[in-house]
């Protein structure tokens, strides 16, 4: 029989869609004050351009996409948690049911990309609260895999590019809290 152990802390990112920037500063704040300071930031890029004009009507223009790491990990049971906040947060953003803001959270680990969604579908895992799980893309043989759902901008070399290198900061941190303690000489 197995034993059940605690989980290990996992880096926290929230890919942002928005057109307004003075909506994403304040969410941003918000965000910040929630989960502590954003460690790395993706460069901004035209989500409308080069994937879909889905969000545009909604967040009255050009969606903007950003990613943002957070400094401190967070324990993954928390996933279904971090999306009904981040879901409060869009809703205060949209007074009339017009959403300014998207914001999509995930969690990156040693071997995995999990965003979170309300969105059910076959490939996706219940957690709580309405809240699923998607396991977007995965690390195997040295590079990010892709799933027959993994989203198109998350399958680009731009966006793999930047959680590499949360990826690697993780890691990094990791290994400093899983060393072995060097020993006192007696």
């Amino acid at each position: 029989m197995g034993t059940a152990i605690e989980f290990e802390k996992e880096k926290l990112i929230i890919g942002v869609i928005y057109h307004d920037t003075e909506v994403y500063r304040r969410a941003l704040e918000i965000l910040t004050e929630k989960f502590g300071p954003v460690e790395d930031a993706s460069e901004p890029y035209s989500f409308s351009r080069e994937y879909s004009t889905y969000y545009d009507e909604e967040l009255g223009g050009e969606g903007i996409r950003q990613i943002l790491s957070f400094r401190d990990t967070v324990d993954p049971s928390r996933q279904a948690e971090i999306k009904v906040f981040t879901n409060e947060l869009e809703k205060s953003f949209s007074p009339d049911g017009t959403r300014l803001i998207n914001l999509d959270p995930g969690l990156i680990n040693h071997g995995r990309l999990l965003l979170s969604t309300t969105k059910q579908t076959g490939f996706r895992i219940a957690l709580s609260d309405g809240i699923y799980s998607e396991l977007t893309l995965y690390w195997a043989r040295g590079a990010w895999q892709k799933l027959p759902w993994t989203y198109r901008d998350y399958q680009s070399e731009r966006v793999q590019r930047f959680i590499t290198m949360v990826r690697k900061k993780y890691l990094d941190e990791r290994r400093k809290h899983l060393a072995p303690k060097p020993r006192r000489k007696c």
